[in-house]
């Protein structure tokens, strides 16, 4: 006895992907030209990416298409930043993209963030991550300008915060709290990160501290739901 057509349908476009004809993150062809390849209809087209789909293999996002999904990039939240090193450690290829610096006057709530007063000023730095080329994540900093008045000029050409703290103010990057959750995403952050507006997020507001315990960074992080998993580690040593 056969396979049903769909099966087969889904089996061909299982070995594509496999064979990365369609890389992680690709759109796969508009359904219309699928029904021609295969030479079916579109019920049929769509049992078979229902299988793929099932099968974690590929993602529908509603109005923009079906594309290759991948396997959740593992980010564990300890008490260090470790961002680029988690990525490598996964095989992806971490970089950034720097979407602004500026200097604002820190509002009410970045003032209790940062132990600051209503107004004083604050280093905004907002940057795109990605994996393989691909967004993964929003991240926007502040920081003390009291603290680091120069650390505007100083990110220029820089990849890593934590290495310009540690090389030019010779201050340690500890993470104290973390909060976690979701959220709906805003229409700028959707098109940076390259995801529909139905698409939630998943928000992490992290309070950064000195070995002193003073509030140096105060960041909220923006990460793609689909792409992303938090691991949150326990510190053994206390």
């Amino acid at each position: 006895m056969s396979s049903p057509v769909y099966t087969k349908i889904a089996d061909e476009l299982r070995k594509n992907i496999q064979d990365r004809v369609y890389s992680i993150g690709e759109r796969l062809p508009p359904e219309i030209q699928l029904s021609e390849r295969f030479g079916v209809n579109r019920h049929t087209l769509r049992r078979a990416i229902s299988l793929l789909r099932n099968e974690g293999l590929v993602r529908v996002d509603r109005g923009r298409g079906t594309f290759v999904a991948s396997i959740p990039i593992r980010y564990p939240i300890g008490k260090r930043v470790r961002y680029n090193k988690a990525l490598k450690a996964q095989g992806q290829i971490p970089s950034t993209k720097t979407i602004r610096c500026l200097e604002i006057p820190a509002n009410e709530t970045i003032a209790e963030e940062l132990q600051l007063n209503f107004g004083d000023g604050v280093a905004l730095i907002e940057r795109l991550g990605l994996a393989d080329k691909q967004p993964i994540s929003i991240c926007t900093s502040y920081f003390p300008l009291q603290r680091f008045p120069d650390i505007l000029q100083q990110m220029e050409g820089r990849k890593s915060i934590s290495k310009l703290l540690r090389e030019v103010y010779n201050c340690d990057h500890l993470r104290k709290s973390t909060r976690v959750s979701a959220r709906p995403i805003k229409p700028d952050d959707a098109r940076l990160l390259q995801v529909p507006l139905n698409q939630p997020i998943l928000l992490v507001e992290s309070m950064n501290v000195d070995r002193e315990g003073k509030a140096i960074e105060y960041g909220v992080t923006r990460f793609r739901g689909d792409r992303m998993e938090l691991v949150v580690e326990n510190d053994l040593s206390e």
